[in-house]
């Protein structure tokens, strides 16, 4: 796979090819200026925690009762993997909008929803030479859900749903839905950074 290296105000992004376009766009899109107000770009990032998870569902497999292999990969594996942008807006020397969105990513069996980020950035300057700043940013979207499967056993228990990882385990289908994973991301963080020049 591609990966683009690109330094630019001191961050440094990893941009696969696929979402070269998107990176390009946002690169010319920033800094805007409008009213006083800048925009800036933040970063581009592509995964994240939940795409680790999704990755850690589509290991392994079973094999089923006439020994056909059954693998994981074909149900959770993800051709695209779920990538996030950042843009600051400036409304002053010490506060600022953080905002962005993520595109998500979809298999057969699990899904991470495409999300929105907001938050803000305040700067105080106690010294001129020290600078405190504190950033608060939420996420509204972006979980993970995984989808349950139809399972045929045979005469005696007929078509069911199950938790597709665990349908040939010795659990009942129905207690395999338990399993299922069903995961947030980090709603809320806060950061506090303190800064001096010497």
């Amino acid at each position: 796979m591609i990966c683009w290296r690109i330094q630019r105000g001191g961050v440094q992004m990893c941009i696969r090819s696929a979402s070269y376009v998107l990176f390009v766009m946002a690169f010319f899109a920033s800094p805007i200026t409008a009213n006083g107000q800048e925009t800036s770009l933040v970063g581009i990032y592509q995964g994240s925690e939940l795409t680790v998870a999704a990755n850690h569902l589509e290991q392994g497999g079973y094999e089923l009762s006439g020994g056909t292999k059954v693998s994981f990969d074909k149900w959770y594996h993800s051709k695209w993997i779920d990538m996030r942008f950042e843009m600051l807006t400036q409304l002053s020397d010490d506060f600022g909008l953080l905002w962005g969105a993520s595109t998500g990513q979809h298999a057969e069996k699990v899904r991470i929803e495409p999300g929105l980020k907001l938050g803000l950035i305040l700067q105080k300057r106690p010294t001129p030479s020290t600078t405190l700043s504190l950033t608060v940013s939420s996420i509204l979207g972006g979980n993970l859900t995984e989808r349950p499967c139809t399972a045929d056993y045979g005469a005696v228990g007929g078509f069911q749903t199950v938790n597709c990882r665990l349908a040939a385990s010795q659990l009942r289908p129905a207690d395999t839905l338990k399993y299922m994973e069903n995961i947030n991301p980090s709603r809320l963080k806060l950061d506090l950074r303190f800064r001096g020049e010497f």
